[in-house]
């Protein structure tokens, strides 16, 4: 009898544990670490795509004009501001001439005595050449001798050289005056075009050198992006490629652009193609200089290849491939790729084929062991 109530206990037992440990194992194999993992999948498909470049860039003045004095000085006046519009010609300061006025008035002074100069150096000249005729008759006549005849005619050449060297002095005066009243006129800063005030470096009664910009302008029709472009991708950038460009301060809408041109000079610290983009019509109010911005370009269209979302890359020890589902189970297929586009679709040279069967998202990371059960949608990836 007691044999018979251990044997009725361990029944019991096991009536228990039995439908446990299958539980165990279902949830295990269901829902736990030995559950298969949850995929999304995608066929490779052969289709043409639409690439894009993007780069960042910043707003720039194609044309920009500084504005000062040839030499130095002290600023006298200034009518501008910044943000001004000004017009060609118009007058935006003066500077101190200091003693300009002085020094031209010191150089006329200078020319009317050297034309008095030049005026008796004539006359020397006018009397030495008829003392040289007169004694070249006289000696003819045999009334002097020819020392006299000599002293005559170098008395001439002195003369001729004074005169000569009076008419040097006016030309050197006339030139020097002429460079001070060139000087003179610099006084005025002029704007040479049509434009908008930048920067005003300088106030009145600021000395500065020559050469120092007192004001900086913008021709504002002028307005282009010095854009960067990834070296990678840049291949096809051309000129009058479609731009859509977005400034930082107006995130929400796009302007759109063309591409310029493309510069001949890369830059080959950080790996990218510069172009310089420039807006369809400017936008108003006028983006600020330096201002940063996001620059989309069209390239051409590609021919028909297979292609994949870009979600299904993945980087296994060093390479690049793709989870592709052979006989139902994943199989790591290295790929070599071409082109993408924005929409998330990229070129597959090498590794695939047209119908092909591969991983978009998995509930987490895949081995060639791991197993699988494809679903159609997965919870919090956008589908």
């Amino acid at each position: 009898m007691r044999g018979l109530h251990v044997q009725r206990s361990t029944l019991v037992v096991l009536a228990v544990l039995i439908p446990l440990l299958a539980l165990f194992i279902y949830v295990a194999l269901r829902s736990g670490p030995l559950a298969p993992v949850p995929v999304r999948l995608a066929t490779v498909e052969v289709k043409s795509i639409s690439p894009s470049l993007f780069g960042i860039g910043s707003v720039e003045a194609r044309y920009t004009y500084k504005i000062g004095p040839t030499v130095a000085g002290r600023v006298k006046t200034l009518n501008v501001h910044v943000g001004d519009m000004v017009k060609a010609g118009e007058v935006l300061g003066t500077m101190d001439p200091v003693d300009l006025d002085e020094r031209i008035r010191g150089r006329d002074a200078a020319l009317k005595g050297a034309k008095a100069q030049l005026a008796e150096a004539a006359a020397r000249r006018d009397y030495a050449q008829t003392q040289a005729r007169r004694y070249e008759q006289l000696l003819e006549s045999g009334s002097t001798t020819e020392e006299a005849v000599s002293t005559r005619r170098q008395e001439l050449q002195v003369a001729g050289a004074s005169l000569k060297a009076a008419r040097e002095e006016i030309l050197r005066l006339r030139a020097d005056r002429k460079a001070i009243v060139a000087q003179h006129s610099n006084l005025q800063l002029i704007s040479p075009v049509n434009g908008l005030v930048v920067a005003r470096e300088a106030d009145p009664g600021t000395t500065i050198v020559g050469g120092r910009t007192v004001v900086e302008m913008i021709d504002p029709e002028s307005l282009w992006l010095n854009v960067r472009f990834d070296q990678i991708n840049a291949r096809g950038l051309a000129a009058n490629l479609l731009a859509r460009i977005v400034l930082r301060s107006h995130a929400v809408e796009s302007i759109s652009g063309r591409v310029l041109r493309v510069e001949p000079l890369a830059d080959a610290v950080t790996e990218e193609i510069l172009a310089k983009v420039v807006f369809d019509k400017l936008p108003k109010p006028l983006p600020a200089i330096g201002e940063l911005v996001e620059v989309t370009v069209a390239l051409p269209p590609l021919s028909p290849a297979p292609v994949i979302s870009n979600a299904a890359i993945r980087r296994i020890d060093g390479q690049l491939g793709v989870w592709e589902i052979i006989n139902g189970k994943p199989h790591f297929t290295p790929v070599t790729l071409g082109f993408g586009d924005l929409d998330g679709f990229v070129q597959v040279r090498k590794g695939l084929s047209a119908g092909d069967k591969v991983v978009v998202y998995s509930a987490k990371a895949l081995n060639a062991g791991s197993r699988i059960k494809v679903v159609e949608h997965m919870p919090g990836v956008k589908q």
